[in-house]
């Protein structure tokens, strides 16, 4: 579980329920169901008409990895191609087809299967850029589509926030109203507000950084395999893929050694 995106959505949202409860006021006062329809449904609709339906299908479906984490050890999938690029070396490439079922990484499993029958280097390279280029892009549209949707969010705000005010308008003539009916008009504007600053950019933020990280270990694949094609050295193939261990892992590492 990611505990900063989970610290960061609970804070966001107690500080403003707090925040209105310590200036005297209550929940009820800021749960709205009229305003909560124009924002959303308003926000919505500008993500259709910005986004293809695609887009914002895959945006939804990675809501989940905003709160999960992304394992940035990549020393695992290290030790798998250390592993394979040894027998490889010692016994040929085609030796490796017996230990392709214990791979565990994905991609170094999928890919290591061209180099098994006999694909050029540039093309496995260029097979494994593009399936990383493809992942990376549909991880950041989505996280676009979340940045996007916090542009709109606050102007439905106020765009509900107006609707209320010509509603308050046209009880001129009843005074006694016109207090609570202004309150009301302005709920939809704290919803666009804060919808676009808690929630919407905060998403899109937070996707397009776990985009960019989960990239990591895939290039770390990319160059594993690309150096049991060239013949590598496993020794030195292992210190060129271990630059790409965070410092605090390679740190205890050493310890635990």
């Amino acid at each position: 579980m990611d505990l900063a995106s989970v610290i960061g959505s609970i804070l966001g949202i107690t500080g403003i329920v707090g925040g209105q409860m310590l200036e005297g006021g209550h929940i009820g006062q800021i749960l709205q169901g009229t305003a909560a329809i124009i924002v959303l449904s308003g926000t919505i609709a500008a993500m259709l008409l910005s986004f293809p339906v695609q887009d914002v299908k895959k945006a939804f479906s990675l809501i989940p990895l905003i709160y999960k984490n992304v394992d940035l050890d990549v020393r695992p999938a290290i030790d798998e191609i250390i592993r394979i690029a040894t027998i490889a070396r010692k016994e040929g490439v085609l030796a490796v087809e017996g230990q392709r079922d214990s791979i565990k990484n994905d991609l170094f499993k999928k890919a290591i299967k061209y180099v098994i029958d006999g694909f050029e280097p540039n093309t496995v390279k260029e097979i494994i850029e593009t399936e990383m280029l493809l992942a990376f892009e549909e991880e950041e549209n989505a996280g676009k589509v979340f940045e996007g949707a916090g542009g709109y969010a606050p102007t439905i705000g106020i765009i509900g926030a107006v609707l209320g005010l010509i509603h308050v308008m046209m009880m001129l003539n009843d005074p006694s109203k016109l207090g609570e009916g202004i309150a009301v008009a302005f709920v939809a504007t704290v919803y666009g507000v804060g919808l676009a600053n808690l929630v919407f950019i905060p998403w899109g933020t937070k996707l397009k950084r776990k985009a960019s990280q989960r990239m990591l270990a895939k290039e770390v694949v990319k160059l594993g395999v690309t150096g049991i094609q060239e013949g590598l050295n496993p020794h030195f193939l292992q210190e060129k893929l271990e630059v790409f261990v965070e410092e605090h892992l390679r740190r205890s590492g050493d310890e635990h050694k």
